[in-house]
């Protein structure tokens, strides 16, 4: 295949990067990542929560996870921030009984104080202090988080020399963060593991899915980075990039 046709394909991934909640199906069976972490974010949260409890998922996508763990809906809130998002869960939350409200400010989340004996938070912005605020006495916070890591030596490979948009997100400085909100960690874990890509297409869709670790990308900008990928993939099968997630499970 020549340099024109590559292109014309990668422009044809990157005029559909779009999706609906957060679903990556576009691409299954052309990457693969998590596949290997320590943990199971909902065995996790299911070895914490009960049907008496009142929970919170911040950030919650369009609640597809959410959903997923089948709590009593009279007693499950979530939030979202991100526009497109926000009008999915309207149309799927809310009509289930589920006390969904909009949100993009971590620092302001618009519940009262001491709402709930749980809340989530997978791959979402938060803030301790505020978590801690919206806890019952005893409550618990789960959370799995992107960071500040992750994708970086793909960055290099398109975008060299982009710095870091979120340095502080690592375990080591939110865990402190937490316990200085006053919480006791209970669970902590971080972990490095790799993400594979068969084929460009795939990873221009996902560059500008996950745009705010890609700033300006776009096939045109990284063509000739992008024909490097190419031909590791032709000589390897894939382009291998790193991960980075860490888990904390804190009690108020």
């Amino acid at each position: 295949m020549n340099k024109t046709e590559l292109k014309e394909i990668w422009k044809n991934e990157e005029k559909v990067a779009h999706i609906h909640g957060w679903d990556f199906s576009h691409i299954y069976g052309r990457y693969e990542e998590e596949k290997d972490l320590p943990w199971d974010y909902k065995k996790l949260i299911e070895q914490y929560i009960n049907n008496d409890m009142y929970i919170l998922d911040y950030d919650t996508g369009g609640g597809e996870f959410l959903l997923s763990l089948n709590h009593p809906y009279n007693q499950t809130s979530a939030t979202e921030g991100y526009q497109p998002n926000v009008e999915l869960c309207k149309e799927t939350l809310l009509p289930l009984g589920i006390d969904f409200k909009a949100c993009d400010n971590p620092a302001n989340i618009p519940f009262q104080d001491e709402s709930f004996n749980l809340i989530i938070n997978r791959h979402g912005d938060c803030n301790a202090k505020e978590i801690y605020r919206l806890l019952k006495k005893d409550g618990l916070f789960i959370t799995e988080q992107v960071g500040g890591d992750n994708n970086r030596d793909l960055v290099e490979m398109v975008l060299p020399n982009t710095e870091k948009p979120f340095p502080h997100l690592n375990l080591k400085e939110q865990k402190k963060a937490f316990e200085n909100a006053g919480f006791q960690i209970v669970e902590e874990d971080e972990v490095y593991r790799p993400i594979k890509f068969y084929d460009v297409g795939a990873f221009v869709w996902f560059a500008h899915i996950i745009e705010w670790e890609f700033p300006n990308f776009s096939v045109d900008n990284c063509f000739e980075n992008l024909l490097e990928m190419q031909k590791q993939i032709n000589d390897k099968g894939s382009i291998e990039g790193t991960i980075h997630r860490y888990l904390i499970v804190a009690r108020k």
